[in-house]
């Protein structure tokens, strides 16, 4: 991979972009917003790994995640009914399934859930719960292209399965840090 020596093109200012193949659409597209949450998705994990232990088993994994979403991000870049989807378009090989291990295993190492938790706890678990809910604002963002564009049915589940995978995370976090969450109280009540 060779050296990026400039940042700026000069082409997207009229509020347009390049999809993957040259395709150019406005950048207010269901399709720009479907990969630019992933992106943001992206980012917001790039602040968890931040504030992981480098110890923390499950960091490797948040990094793999990221990885994993610059595959996301090619597939939702690439209009599909005018380019063929490129090998980096496509999710690896049992990457749902790979996620369903870790919530398994978390889950496992967990006490029995009590009701629902309030968002927070230490500072990396109240990052992997903002990040679980920008994966579900992207998953809403994907639905709704997939209404009008064709998007692969394993990046959907990936997406899906992220969100839970990152609410047990969140759990873990915060177990491991012997932080208690906090549990919903009805208001109504």
């Amino acid at each position: 991979m060779g050296k990026i020596t400039k940042v700026y093109t000069r082409h997207g200012d009229k509020g347009e972009t390049s999809l993957v193949g040259g395709v150019r659409i406005k950048k207010c597209d269901v399709r720009l917003e479907a990969y630019g949450t992933v992106d943001e998705l992206s980012a917001q994990l790039g602040l968890l790994v931040a504030l992981m232990a480098e110890t923390d088993a499950e960091r490797s994994m948040v990094l793999h995640v990221q990885n994993t979403l610059f595959n996301v991000c090619t597939h939702l870049a690439t209009d599909q009914s005018q380019t063929p989807l490129y090998a980096s378009a496509r999710l690896p090989e049992g990457a749902v399934a790979e996620l369903e291990q870790h919530i398994d295993r978390l889950m496992s190492e967990l006490p029995e859930a009590q009701g629902f938790i309030l968002s927070g706890g230490t500072l990396a678990a109240a990052q992997a719960h903002v990040c679980r809910t920008v994966c579900r604002r992207a998953e809403r963002r994907i639905v709704a292209l997939a209404e009008v564009a064709e998007v692969g049915e394993e990046v959907q589940r990936y997406v899906n399965r992220l969100s839970d995978y990152l609410f047990a995370l969140a759990k873990k976090i915060n177990f491991n840090a012997g932080h208690s969450e906090i549990l919903w109280q009805n208001a109504c009540n």
